[in-house]
């Protein structure tokens, strides 16, 4: 694992990039099991996919890392929202349309 200021070549620099998407992949991949748990544990209380609250919850916690770490925040929103859906759709595979479901 070499820094960026290490890297002295796009070899160096290509090598980095290709771990740390490994490593998002692998983190998606954990976050993506946190929403199967979450899907099996809404189902149980009768909870909706889609809870508006946390959403908005989940975009003001990633616009504040962005900005911690230097990023545009609304470019973090934009992602962070596509995989909000995605997450809701992965759970909604499981739970069935929300409009079955009370709001949460």
């Amino acid at each position: 694992m070499r820094k960026p200021a290490e890297c002295e070549t796009m070899v160096h620099i290509r090598a980095e990039i290709d771990r740390l998407d490994e490593d998002l992949v692998r983190l998606l991949a954990e976050r993506a099991g946190y929403i199967d748990r979450a899907a099996e544990i809404k189902a149980e209380v009768d909870l909706p996919a889609r809870i508006g609250s946390r959403v908005e919850e989940v975009v003001t916690n990633v616009r504040r890392h962005a900005t911690a770490y230097g990023l545009p925040p609304d470019l973090v929103e934009k992602l962070w929202r596509r995989l909000i859906d995605w997450s809701i759709a992965r759970e909604e595979n499981r739970l069935g349309p929300d409009s079955m479901r009370k709001d949460g």
